[in-house]
């Protein structure tokens, strides 16, 4: 148990190591992206793409001023989109009473395929 143990612990660290490896190679697409002001562009064989996907942020109190029924709070807690979403798409809340309470972000999505 204890190289499951080290192995599992050395995978993790290996994890974090690429993952802060992968957003600091991200930011420099993304820089390089907006350096050509382009959403898809080529690098050697490899084709680079940028998608933009809109977020909806919650303000959690004007999310509480437009959600007053503590058993709705209750189901959220904090604001989660994920949550708010289903909660939506199950016509416990209206899309209606929560128009004033989230900002749209943009947040660009990167693709990298093989040509």
């Amino acid at each position: 148990m204890d190289k499951k143990v080290k192995r599992y612990y050395d995978l993790k660290q290996k994890q974090k190591e690429l993952e802060q490896e992968l957003s600091e190679l991200r930011t420099e697409i993304l820089q390089h992206s907006e350096t050509l002001d382009t959403q898809e562009w080529d690098a050697g064989s490899y084709r680079v793409k940028l998608v933009l996907q809109e977020r909806k942020e919650y303000d959690e109190e004007r999310l509480y001023q437009a959600l007053p029924d503590p058993e709705v709070w209750r189901l959220l807690s904090k604001p989660d989109a994920a949550k708010i979403a289903g909660l939506v798409k199950l016509k416990v809340i209206s899309e209606e009473k929560l128009k004033d309470t989230y900002d749209i972000k943009s947040v660009p999505l990167l693709y990298v395929e093989r040509k």
